[in-house]
């Protein structure tokens, strides 16, 4: 996959950008918000070995470029259901809340759409309110909240939100 608006790049995750993913996944500020405040643990190799399963079929690892720097990382996950699950992490902290995670988003969500895809799922954590905010603003539908239902790396008690989109309801940022 390779997806562009302007000096925007969404594109597969390669060899060169393991090094990179690596740094972010074992940055525990960059992953806080996934669980991992101590980050991943994970080594470039295993980053390896997981994206050499990658297909457009089964799930896919994505990286973002801003000016051929990379920004963040995406992916999606195929349920055979019809329906795609993605996630999505700006990892410079920088390009945070300017717009980018809009139109990266959009980008994706269309291509998926695209593809065949009747509708798009994700979670957020509950006290994420940026992030409900934005996914709100393409369109996602809030389905339910789960209180308490999971545990972060610490053993903090954790709540999400879970999110629905359809065609119909999509707004898309990247035109």
């Amino acid at each position: 996959m390779h997806l562009q608006s302007g000096d925007i790049v969404l594109r597969n995750a390669v060899e060169k950008d393991f090094p990179q993913l690596c740094a972010w996944w074992n940055d525990g500020a960059v992953m806080a918000h996934a669980g991992f405040p101590n980050g991943l643990g994970i080594t470039v190799e295993e980053i390896a070995k997981k994206i050499s399963t990658d297909s457009d079929d089964t799930r896919r690892r994505l990286v973002m470029e801003y000016r051929g720097m990379l920004i963040g990382e995406m992916s999606f996950r195929n349920h055979n259901d019809g329906s795609a699950s993605i996630g999505i992490d700006i990892c410079r902290t920088e390009y945070q809340n300017k717009g980018f995670g809009r139109i990266i988003l959009s980008l994706l969500i269309r291509e998926l759409f695209a593809r065949g895809y009747a509708k798009i799922v994700l979670d957020t954590n509950l006290n994420n309110l940026r992030a409900q905010h934005f996914y709100e603003l393409l369109g996602f539908r809030k389905l339910r909240v789960n209180i308490d239902s999971w545990k972060d790396q610490l053993g903090n008690p954790q709540s999400s939100v879970d999110y629905e989109l359809y065609p119909e309801d999509f707004h898309d940022y990247s035109i």
